[in-house]
């Protein structure tokens, strides 16, 4: 099993084209919701802020690599998979580069679509849109490598729960409820949390404990995904396919 296999395979099927057309509804609707509380337009923040909506995204990004692995159980092409490609491992890292690039590929496309809404807005009222702000580009980036960071961690949980419901809930649970819980336990260190690396990752303001700088965020999702990936595989190789 092949880069080139699992991309085809991305491609040819509709969850990943959902997540790409609601990470671009959830955008245009958060970029809307600010820009409609007339928000100062000569202020570089207000630019950044609206861009800051593109981390939203790494949720569905997250969903998408639970799919790339507990999908393929939840259909029963996981037999048909390994039988292609009897090395399980080697498709787990297919499926992990592919399902990363993916969420970069999500998280520019939202990106893109964050600037169109934010200009459309600072047209309608008069405004005139500054990109040139290091907030912004910071903010940008930082929101595309959280896409990208969160489709790896989804492809690692996938691999070790491979009941498709049970580890999408597990991943939202987590980011819902337990990581806010587990931080207030772990005091100043809970800024290096997955949830809390992501909002650092794309600039965003911190809350609780003071947040981690990018380069730093950065390396502890690299961490995660690395870490759960290398299970994952673990888990694979050993465990029975149906």
């Amino acid at each position: 099993m092949s880069v080139r296999d699992e991309w085809l395979k991305l491609r040819t099927v509709r969850a990943p084209w959902l997540i790409l057309v609601a990470s671009v509804v959830i955008i245009v609707i958060g970029v809307s919701g600010l820009m409609s509380k007339e928000p100062d337009l000569d202020d570089p923040a207000t630019v950044a802020a609206a861009m800051g909506h593109v981390g939203l995204v790494s949720l569905f990004t997250l969903v998408l690599g639970v799919l790339a692995v507990a999908g393929e159980h939840r259909h029963r092409t996981a037999a048909d998979t390994y039988l292609s490609e009897p090395r399980r491992g080697r498709v787990v890292v297919a499926k992990l580069v592919v399902t990363t690039l993916a969420g970069a590929v999500v998280g520019v496309v939202a990106a893109v679509a964050g600037l169109a809404a934010t200009a459309a807005w600072y047209a309608a009222q008069g405004g005139s849109l500054d990109l040139t702000s290091d907030a912004v580009a910071r903010t940008t980036l930082g929101g595309i490598g959280w896409c990208a960071a969160f489709a790896a961690i989804g492809v690692g949980v996938g691999a070790l729960i491979r009941n498709l419901a049970g580890a999408i809930t597990a991943a939202l649970a987590w980011l819902a409820l337990v990581e806010g819980v587990v931080g207030e336990l772990l005091g100043d260190l809970g800024k290096w949390l997955p949830l809390r690396s992501g909002t650092a990752l794309a600039d965003l303001p911190a809350t609780g404990a003071e947040a981690l700088s990018q380069g730093q965020a950065a390396a502890a999702l690299v961490v995660y995904a690395v870490v759960l990936a290398v299970a994952g595989v673990s888990v694979t190789v050993r465990r029975d396919v149906s």
